[in-house]
Parts: C-alpha cells; structure tokens; sequence
C-alpha cells in the first residue's frame, strides 16, 4: 500500500517537489472517484478545490453560445484539474465532466493557498506549475475554438 507522499511523489504535476513539500501537501490530500457523466463542476461555481487524475478521463468544457457544453480538452491520468482555486474571484472558468471512472487526488484548495503563503518557495513553485497548466489549457481552448470556427465556415481569428 502507498503512502500519500508516495501517491504525490508519483504525480507527474509535482515531480520535482521535495519530499519535504510532498510532506506539507499529504494532509491536503484526500481521494476522490467521480462516475461517468458527473459533473465535476460546472463554469462559474465557487472553486474551492483542485484534483489531480490517477485514473480515468475528464473532459474540459465550456458554455459557448450554440453549443451544449463545448468539450474544448479531454484530460487523462497524470493531469491536473483546476486552477481556478487559486486565483480571485475563485470560480470555476470552464466546466468537467467525468467521462469515464475517474480516481483522482483531491486537494483543498484554501487549505493549500495557506501553505503556499506560509512556504514562498513551495507557493512559487507551485504557481509556476499552474501557470504553466493555465497557458496550455488556454491554447488548447483557442485552438478548439478556431477548429469549430473553421468546420463552421468563418474566417478570421477567435
């Protein structure tokens, strides 16, 4: 059986991070399963939370006028989900969707912006790892976008 820290060393979104990090982060931690077709959130609820997927797969989506839940990334094991978290106003910008059985990590959010300002060097990390996340899934989100535009038949950028 792993331990937490062990469960978190593992996680490619924090590799890198002391076990001493893992250690203040462990506590933060629960586990999570989501069945196919939940709701994880949904764009502009209260974010209170992050997760980071083990298992299964969550699409990403996002209301966009004429379309019911535009699926805009499907993300697997390995990635995070939620960024929204960490940043005022703290609510969601997209949506999730379970598509198949999902195990995640769970992760409190307030509970981690705490640590984060009591540990600099932990919460820069950290923001830099999101950051990252943030700049990918707004890409991807674009790119999503300007596929739909183009099969539409529109010219232009989005």
């Amino acid at each position: 059986m792993f331990t937490t820290i062990e469960m978190l060393a593992d996680q490619p979104f924090l590799a890198g991070l002391t076990e001493h990090q893992l250690g203040l982060l462990a506590p933060l931690t629960s586990r999570s399963m989501f069945h196919a077709g939940n709701r994880i959130f949904g764009q502009g609820t209260p974010a209170e939370q992050f997760w980071l997927i083990t298992d299964g797969r969550v699409y990403l989506d996002a209301e966009v006028p004429g379309y019911d839940n535009f699926v805009l990334e499907t993300l697997k094991p390995g990635a995070v989900l939620g960024w929204s978290w960490l940043f005022p106003p703290y609510r969601w910008h997209f949506g999730a969707v379970a598509t198949s059985t999902t195990h995640t990590l769970t992760f409190n959010g307030p509970l981690v912006r705490a640590l984060c300002q009591r540990d600099p060097a932990l919460g820069f990390e950290l923001s830099s790892r999101f950051l990252q996340v943030m700049g990918e899934r707004l890409q991807s989100a674009r790119s999503r976008l300007q596929d739909c535009q183009r099969a539409a038949g529109h010219r232009g950028d989005v």
